[in-house]
This record gives C-alpha cells, structure tokens and sequence, in this order.
C-alpha cells in the first residue's frame, strides 16, 4: 500500500529520539497563542546598530555574497575575525588557514563534533548545558558525560575534582561554555588554568563556545581558554555574531584553531549547510571593527537591563541568581512554593502573562535542574518592566 513504511521501525533514528521539539520552540507558541511577554528564547526585539544592517544592504545591492560565498568564508570576514581574536585576546591567527565562518554557532558545534568525535568517544560537558550540545553529540555517535554545575554563593559553580574524576581513557573532547549558558557563570582564571592543565595532561581536545564574549558583567572577566599554555594547539575557539550585534537570524559564526582542526571541521561543515549568509558575511566583517565604544555602549545596556529584569523576579518572591555573563537569569522557584520547572512554566503564561524556560531541559540529571528556570532580558527596557510589573502582580505576597 502507499504510503507505509515496510516495518514497523521508528522513522527518527535512535540516536536523535530522546530529543523531540525543542523546548523552545514549545515556549514560543505558547507565548503567541496566549498573547505572553517572551522572556523564553534568547533573541533580542530589536536590531543591531543602523550602519551593519546597511553594510548588509550595500552588500546585496553590490552582488557581493548573493552566489556561493568561499567554502571557508569570504576573506574579509576571515581577516576580521583574526584582528579581533588579535586586538581583543592577543590570539594570532591567520586568517586563510585558521578561521572558518559557519552557519551560526549551532552549525560550528555541531560541525566540530561531527568531525572531531568518533562513536563511542565520551565528551565531557558542563550542565545544565545549551539543548544543541547533547543532540550534537549524539549525532556524532558520542557519549555525553555531564558534569553539574550547582549553586554556590549566588551563582553556578563547577567542581574540579568532580570535571577530573569524569574524564577516563575513553574522553577525547571537552566542551566548554563560557559565559555559560544557561546559568550566567563565567569561568575564572583558576577554575580555566585547571581545565587546560587536565586538557594537556589527557592529551584531550577541547571546544570552547564563547558567542556571549562581549556580555561580561561587573568584575568578571571573559579569558579565551586558547590563551592558556598548551591550548591553542588543542583548541577550538566558536565565536558568533548573532549575539553581539543583535542580528540573530543572519546566522554568522565561526571557528579558529590550528589548520589541523579548522580542516578537519571543514570537512563536515561542507556537508551540512556548505555556505551560507553570504551578503551577511561582508556586514559581520564590518561590525568586528566597530569601536571598542560599540562594544561597552552594549554591555552597558544588557548590564541595566540585567538588573531591572533580576530586581522584578526578586520583588515577585524568586530566589535570583545574578548572572556574570549572558543574557540570561537563573531564578529558583521553591521559595514562591514550587519546585517542577516544567509545570510552573507552563502554567506560567496563563498566571502571569510571560513566557520562560525550564532550566531541567538543559540537564541528564532532570532532577537537578527541576526548580530552577531561565528568564531572557535581551529585550526593550519597557517590555522588561512590563514583565516585571506582571511577575510581581502573580506571585509578590
């Protein structure tokens, strides 16, 4: 008969079963159909500076980028991001061999993984850890190893005995996220001089994705773990625009690392998406060299916005976990009498008209991650205030 299959086999191949629609993807109908503030998903609501979009704009009207850009990225993009990794962090790069723009970050993980991991190689991983990773790993045949992060003194901390005692014979890759998403932590000196000196030690592989580099708060201070002894020969540095100049759907990341690795990602990279954001890649490269004024006008932004959104969830009775990094805040719900993520999420659109995220999908021990949930503040200063205004109107006693 047509249209059946001829046995009685899943159509989704096991590996990617587990994953289902992504969380996000559920939280932002929900948002549409009940009319909610979206504080789910990480996207701004309003567009980067005026003059990348109309470098974006020129490009397309200059025929530049509107056929099949370079397989490893068109050179003023490459040449930009190099001087940036230069100017910020003192990592040379260059830019024919070691720089590789991707289709966001998500594509320059999944590639790396794809290329990098072999089935039945273990990678070691921070969670609660962003949704793509596990799904990524999967794919490549791996096995994931979390390791918990849990808090400590008002943010996330991670256990270095506990990160040491998950790498065995069978680890080839650690990935590492910094500013992490989604808890806001920002690895210190200390806790990444550990990770490079196992890394070395373990003759392991690392990546490192660093797309909220320029989101730092207060003291905290981004350190690319490529800048550690023994690691730029290791490591494979992701980078992305979307969420430094607001222009998310452009979908421009990137990869540097040594020509060994930058080739070996290519390898699956060419496969997936080959090239994309061509027009776009000429606007990034643009935007890179924006003055340093740029880049401290935006954190400043976020930094108020940061405090505005964790003073509403505070008033409303949450416990708030103040992030170092990111665009995003963790909050604990068992003081307002609730400790299922998922169930408070859900309901919450309907109690107090906004949108969140349960931070339990980002964990293989659910339990662990069970009363925390994530609010964005990438958002209009009065969409903010709105949010919080509805928190404290549902929940402050």
């Amino acid at each position: 008969m047509t249209g059946m299959t001829s046995s009685a086999r899943p159509l989704l191949n096991r590996r990617l079963a587990e994953f289902g629609t992504t969380i996000f993807a559920e939280m932002s109908a929900l948002a549409l159909r009940t009319g909610s503030i979206n504080l789910g998903q990480g996207f701004p609501d309003t567009d980067g500076p005026e003059e990348v979009r109309e470098a974006a704009v020129r490009a397309l009207r200059d025929g530049r980028g509107n056929q099949y850009p370079p397989g490893p990225g068109v050179p003023e993009l490459r040449t930009a991001v190099a001087a940036h990794q230069e100017r910020r962090y003192g990592l040379s790069y260059d830019p024919d061999t070691e720089v590789l723009v991707t289709a966001g970050a998500t594509e320059a993980i999944a590639a790396a993984l794809l290329a990098l991991v072999e089935p039945g190689d273990e990678v070691v991983a921070f969670e609660p850890y962003y949704d793509s990773y596990a799904a990524c790993i999967a794919m490549a045949g791996g096995t994931r190893v979390p390791v918990t992060l849990r808090p400590h003194d008002g943010s996330f901390r991670l256990d270095l005995d506990e990160l040491r005692a998950a790498v065995t014979d069978r680890t080839r890759l650690l990935l590492i996220n910094t500013p992490h998403n989604p808890t806001g932590t920002v690895l210190t000196r200390e806790e990444l001089t550990a990770i490079a000196e196992l890394a070395v030690e373990q003759d392991l592989l690392v990546v490192t994705d660093e797309v909220y580099e320029h989101l730092v708060f207060d003291d905290a201070e981004h350190l690319p773990l490529a800048t550690f002894p023994g690691m730029r020969e290791r490591t494979v540095s992701i980078g992305s625009a979307g969420k430094t100049f607001s222009f998310t759907g452009w979908k421009v990341g990137w990869i540097t690392s040594t020509p060994g690795l930058v080739s070996a990602v290519r390898s699956a990279k060419q496969f997936l998406t080959y090239v994309s954001s061509g027009p776009f890649q000429y606007a990034v490269a643009e935007a890179l060299a924006l003055p340093d004024s740029y880049f401290t006008a935006f954190r400043e932004d976020m930094l108020a916005k940061r405090d505005l959104l964790a003073a509403g969830l505070a008033d409303a009775g949450f416990k708030v976990f103040k992030p170092a990094g990111t665009y995003f805040v963790t909050t604990d719900i068992r003081p307002l009498g609730e400790s299922d993520g998922f169930a408070f999420c859900r309901a919450l659109p309907e109690r107090a008209g906004v949108v969140a995220i349960p931070n339990a999908v980002f964990y293989d021990h659910r339990e662990e991650g069970a009363p925390f949930v994530r609010f964005a503040f990438c958002k209009r200063t009065e969409v903010l205030t709105d949010a919080a205004e509805r928190l404290r109107k549902a929940f402050a006693r």
